[in-house]
C-alpha cells in the first residue's frame, strides 16, 4: 500500500503537527474521481475542513454535490480518528467555509471503525456474488443511519437488475458526451510514477486496468475506451455484487450532502470490518434527467438521490494514491 508509506516523512514535517495524524486519516476518505477536494487549517484546539474548489469536476459534478459529499466522508473519518486518539469533537457547518471542528481532551477509546480506515478502498472489480448474512446487512443499515439521511439496501436480484439497467443507460449518456470523457481522462493516472507524483486521480491498477507509460495510456484510452466495453464491464460488476446501497438526503443542500457523506463513510468502514468490498455506481445520480427514475426505483419519489454503491465479497486491489500532508494543510 505505497500511498500510506509516503506519509511517514510528511507526518514529521507537516504544519500543525498536533493534528497531523487526524489529517492523515481524514484524507483517506472516499471522494469523487480521487480529486481530494479538501484543505485543512489547524488551530490550537480546532480544525477547519475547507472545500478546495480548485479541484472541482464541473462536468460530472456541476453543482459541487460530490465535492461536499466528499467533505462529509473526510469529516467522519476525522471524527472517528479524534475519538480513537482521545479527543472529543464537535463540528459546525458553514455553507461557504466548510466545517469547523472543536476538539476537547478525553480518554482514548477503541472505536470499532478506526482500524478499518486505512484498509477501506473503492474496489472496482467483479465480486463473487455470494449473499451477505442478514446480521451483516443489519449492521450495514445501522451504520448508515443518520438524521436527515435515508439508506435503501437492495438485495433482490430483480431490483439489482433494474438498477444495473439504469446505470448502464446513464453510463451510455455520459460516455456520449465529449466533455465528460475529456474530464475523466484528465483524472486518469496510467502508471505508479505519475500516480505517486501527482498523488491524486484514478490509478489504472486500482481500477483493474493495465499499467503503462503515460503516452501509451493516453493513446490506448482513445482507441479502446468505448461505451460498449465500459457497459459490458459495468454489467458484469453489478451482476456479481451482493447488493446495492442508495443514500438519499432529506434535502438537496450542502449541509445534507455533507451528512450523506458521513453516513456513507460509516457504511463503507462497517463494510470493510465485515470483509466486504464496495464501489460507487453513481451514473444514475450524475445524469440529472434520470434522477427521478432512480428515486422511483428505490421508493423515494420526489427526492434527489445522492449516492449509489454496490457491495459484495471481492479481491483487494492496489490502493489509490493520496496527496502529501503539506499540500492539503493551509
Amino acid at each position: 500500500m505505497v500511498e500510506y508509506e509516503s506519509y511517514s516523512s510528511a507526518l514529521r514535517t507537516a504544519p500543525a503537527p498536533v493534528f497531523a495524524n487526524l489529517v492523515h486519516y481524514a484524507t483517506l476518505a472516499a471522494n469523487g474521481h480521487n480529486t481530494q477536494p479538501w484543505r485543512f487549517h489547524a488551530g490550537t484546539d480546532e480544525m477547519r475542513l475547507l472545500p478546495d474548489f480548485g479541484r472541482r469536476t464541473p462536468v460530472v459534478d456541476p453543482d459541487d454535490h460530490h465535492l461536499f459529499v466528499s467533505l462529509g466522508c473526510a469529516a467522519e473519518k476525522l471524527a472517528i480518528a479524534a475519538a480513537a486518539t482521545g479527543r472529543s469533537s464537535e463540528a459546525d457547518f458553514d455553507p461557504k467555509d466548510g466545517l469547523r471542528f472543536w476538539f476537547g481532551a478525553g480518554a482514548a477509546r477503541a472505536h470499532p471503525l478506526f482500524d478499518a480506515i486505512p484498509r477501506r478502498q473503492s474496489t472496482r472489480a467483479r465480486y463473487d456474488g455470494k449473499s451477505v448474512p442478514n446480521r451483516d446487512l443489519d449492521a450495514l443499515i445501522e451504520a448508515g443511519k443518520l438524521p436527515g439521511v435515508r439508506l435503501i439496501v437492495l438485495t433482490d436480484r430483480l431490483q439489482i437488475g433494474r438498477m444495473r439497467d439504469l446505470a448502464i443507460a446513464c453510463n451510455s449518456v455520459q460516455l456520449a458526451d465529449p466533455a465528460f470523457v475529456a474530464e475523466l481522462k484528465r483524472w486518469l493516472r496510467f502508471n505508479p510514477r505519475t500516480a505517486m507524483t501527482l498523488g491524486d486521480g484514478l490509478f489504472s491498477a486500482s481500477t483493474g486496468n493495465p499499467v503503462m507509460p503515460d503516452w501509451l495510456g493516453q493513446r490506448a484510452f482513445d482507441l479502446f475506451f468505448t461505451a460498449q466495453s465500459e457497459n459490458d464491464k459495468l454489467f458484469r460488476q453489478i451482476d456479481s455484487s451482493s447488493g446495492i446501497a442508495v443514500f438519499v438526503g432529506e434535502r438537496a443542500d450542502r449541509a445534507h450532502w455533507i451528512t450523506v457523506g458521513r453516513a456513507c463513510q460509516r457504511f463503507l468502514l462497517t463494510a470493510t470490518c465485515l470483509g466486504l468490498k464496495c464501489a460507487f455506481i453513481n451514473q444514475p445520480v450524475e445524469v440529472a434527467p434520470q434522477r427521478a427514475n432512480l428515486a422511483n426505483l428505490v421508493g423515494e419519489t420526489g427526492k434527489r438521490p445522492d449516492l449509489v454503491l454496490r457491495f459484495g465479497y471481492g479481491p483487494t486491489m492496489p490502493y489509490a494514491p493520496r496527496r502529501s500532508l503539506e499540500t492539503v494543510v493551509v
